[in-house]
């Protein structure tokens, strides 16, 4: 193992400065029996060193001296062992001079050293303390308050330098990362797709060094999976070694991602070795070099997108500033993905379908499609105020079998044939069972496309507006009927299935009653020659008076006329 490879075990390993908890520890390298004796005897009767050290402590304890008598044996010690500094004899048995010093240094730069001279070579103990050494002492001059002394100030000063450091680096980090925002925002107005977005979001943040890792996922509709969707930097099969979910009663889902997605907040690890969110990922975190990381929720009002993980390599790389910039880049990403797609959805008409299945529904049906090797489609459905109206038709079955199994099916009834051919039939039924289910998907803005009975199985497709969460409908869908399982995504484009303009007369212009009212009697042939059902049976249908249904479908009639003529 190399001295690099070796600190980067160390870092690890070490559970951070020992003058924040604990004894203070201590690792003298002296091959002198005399003279590291005289030391240790020093450091054994004082206890003022950790008062000066911990002046929080309420009770003063004796340091941990470890004593080695080789240079390679020091290393092995500072490498494996939390070590809050070092005191150094520069001419031992394997290593002479400043090249001593300068080989402690390189194994570890954030431990202070003390080095420990002789009388003839205060000069050298001046050059060290140039090259890195935070103080020299002369051996035969060394009295147990010299020492504790020096001690202390060493301690302090390396503390206070690695303070600074921290804020030269965190200074430096939020200015890099106020350059990324600005490129971000930059990035958002000249990209055309989303998928485009997310990875010149990713390539931003790893391209100046600042971050070692990001990658953005969104959760998969029909399950709790986060799916990785755009990633830079070092990642070399991350995110095909872990698997992320939402899911709080998981360990999968408890780590920074899940909950960022499940949450909506900003969540936080300071060490991938210590903080125990990391748990599932902590082995292939480490082999790639990731100390700390964040997970921003990608969150637009109530729409989920996603969520954009940051990694780094250093240990609490993520303070709260950073973190603040880096929240209101999630805002700005979930903006621009939902401006992205309320433009696409403009331009190309397009409407996402979900697919479901469910289980327990028309049960006598579904097992009629089995056994008939039949087909049953629902083309239409209409709510009325108590009752859900079905049109559809069967095929390959006789009008005897369908009607029978129907009056044997709970939450179905009232059949009428509408037309029939040679090997199919048209029907509308009544369903007020299915009304809970149909409600709660039109309360949210969908709309219940189709449905079919076949091959033994009841499958129907919800249709929602592009951009709209697919997940919080499928959540909902399924808390109404736990026997129904998602299927499948997919968009599609209204040409292709044949709508028009007069959709938008529809679904803009008429209220829910006229357009029940036009639709029923569209379905229920009342515009048929000869008809297939009366303005009466209509109202029936629907539950309201024959004068009501009239006055609903004139002025459904006139709106829709006004929309083809009005110009």
């Amino acid at each position: 193992m190399s001295e690099t490879d070796a600190q980067t075990e160390w870092d690890w390993e070490r559970e951070g400065p020992l003058e924040e908890a604990g004894t203070l520890q201590l690792l003298l390298i002296e091959d002198n029996p005399g003279d590291a004796r005289l030391i240790q005897e020093m450091l054994r009767d004082s206890d003022e060193l950790s008062r000066r050290v911990n002046p929080d402590e309420s009770e003063s304890q004796t340091p941990d001296v470890v004593r080695e008598n080789r240079l390679e044996d020091g290393l092995d010690a500072l490498a494996s062992e939390p070590t809050d500094l070092v005191l150094l004899d520069l001419n031992l048995p394997d290593s002479t001079g400043l090249e001593t010093l300068e080989t402690v240094s390189e194994a570890s730069d954030e431990t202070p050293v003390v080095v420990l001279t002789g009388l003839r070579d205060q000069e050298v103990g001046v050059q060290a303390i140039q090259r890195g050494a935070q103080d020299f002492l002369v051996k035969d001059e060394v009295t147990s308050e010299l020492l504790v002394r020096t001690i202390h100030h060493a301690i302090e000063r390396a503390r206070q330098d690695r303070e600074r450091r921290r804020q030269r680096e965190q200074l430096e980090a939020l200015n890099r990362l106020n350059r990324i925002g600005h490129d971000i925002t930059h990035a958002v107005i000249t990209t055309e797709t989303r998928a485009e977005l997310e990875e010149e979001v990713c390539d931003r943040l790893v391209e100046s060094d600042g971050y070692r890792f990001a990658w953005i996922g969104s959760v998969d509709p029909g399950n709790s999976d986060v799916v990785p969707k755009a990633a830079a930097g070092v990642e070399e099969g991350y995110l095909d070694e872990i698997e992320v979910t939402t899911d709080e009663d998981e360990p999968t889902g408890q780590g920074p991602a899940g909950t960022a997605t499940r949450t909506g907040s900003v969540q936080v690890v300071n060490d991938a070795k210590t903080d125990a969110e990391f748990e599932p990922w902590r082995e292939p975190a480490r082999e790639r070099g990731y100390r700390s990381s964040a997970a921003i929720p990608i969150v637009h009002e109530d729409l989920v997108y996603g969520v954009l993980g940051v990694y780094s390599s250093s240990p609490r790389a993520f303070t709260g500033p950073e973190t603040t910039i880096l929240a209101r880049i999630g805002d700005v990403i979930a903006h621009a993905i939902t401006a992205i797609e309320r433009r696409d959805a403009l331009v190309s008409d397009a409407v996402i379908e979900l697919e479901f299945r469910v289980g327990e529904m028309a049960e006598e049906l579904v097992e009629l499609s089995a056994t008939e090797e039949c087909t049953i489609e629902f083309e239409q459905l209409v709510q009325g105020d108590e009752t859900l109206l079905a049109y559809g038709s069967a095929r390959d079955v006789s009008e005897e079998a369908f009607r029978d199994t129907v009056d044997e099916t709970d939450g179905i009834s009232d059949l009428r044939v509408l037309a029939s051919r040679r090997d199919a039939f048209e029907f509308e039924l009544v369903a007020p069972a299915a009304v809970s289910l149909f409600e709660t998907i039109a309360t949210h803005g969908g709309r219940v496309a189709s449905a079919t009975i076949a091959d033994g199985e009841f499958r129907f497709v919800v249709e929602l507006p592009r951009g709209r969460d697919t997940r919080q409908m499928i959540e909902l869908i399924r808390d109404q009927h736990a026997d129904i399982t998602y299927l499948a995504q997919r968009t599609t484009e209204r040409s292709d299935r044949g709508e028009t303009g007069s959709a938008s007369v529809l679904e803009e212009k008429l209220t829910e009653k006229q357009r029940a009212a036009i639709e029923t009697a569209y379905f229920a042939g009342y515009f048929d020659w000869p008809r297939e059902s009366t303005g009466e049976e209509i109202a029936e249908r629907l539950g309201i008076s024959p004068a009501t249904f009239n006055q609903h479908l004139r002025t459904a009639e006139r709106k829709f006329f006004d929309s083809v003529f009005g110009e």
